[in-house]
């Protein structure tokens, strides 16, 4: 019907207002009630804590009667119940999380204070940082096939890492591996140090 229509419309040249029909027309209409000047603005009671869960039950009697009890109880022996709780209840320990790779800034961390570097000097290292110091152009196609044996980097970005000198070649590794890498590079004709 509508195809017929069409191609009516089409052979007969008409306006594009008799083919489409007419057009959408929106008269203007109010998008709200006027307010009434006499009423008063509605006061909302906020609560003291914003609950995302809603409101809760009161805790039964059992459970205040409890926490009275743990209230009177001396501040030693309120130190117990966390982990004997945890134990009761079969709780998983809770994991230390390392800081040493961190970079805590001036507050130090948990440590600071007057005995933190007292502790770092008892400390012994144990990661060691290798870098490149310097090179002898002669000498600078050996450091990179010895750079390449130990990084595993391909001839690029091993020549790329070479031409940056002073730059760290391998980080985090122990005293006898960066003493091994040291020789090396030493022997290959590069000046290289621990840090």
């Amino acid at each position: 019907m509508k195809l017929v229509r069409l191609v009516k419309a089409v052979c007969a040249r008409p306006s594009i207002r008799e083919i489409m029909g007419p057009l959408q027309v929106r008269t203007f209409q109010h998008d709200f009630v006027p307010r009434d000047p006499n009423a008063k603005p509605k006061r909302f009671k906020y609560p003291q804590v914003y609950d995302p869960y809603g409101p809760r039950p009161p805790p039964s009697d059992k459970v205040v009667e409890l926490a009275e009890r743990i209230a009177a109880l001396p501040p030693e022996e309120r130190r117990q119940i966390g982990p004997t709780l945890t134990e009761r209840l079969r709780h998983p320990k809770m994991q230390v999380i390392a800081d040493e790779g961190m970079d805590l800034g001036a507050q130090g961390g948990a440590g600071a204070g007057a005995g933190a570097p007292k502790a770092e000097e008892k400390k012994e290292k144990t990661a060691f940082d290798v870098k490149l110091e310097k090179f002898d152009a002669a000498a600078k196609i050996k450091v990179i096939k010895e750079v390449r044996a130990f990084t595993n980097l391909g001839l690029k970005e091993a020549k790329e890492l070479v031409e940056k000198a002073p730059v760290i070649l391998k980080q985090g590794i122990t005293k006898d591996e960066a003493n091994d890498i040291m020789e090396k590079i030493k022997a290959a004709g590069g000046v290289a140090v621990m840090e």
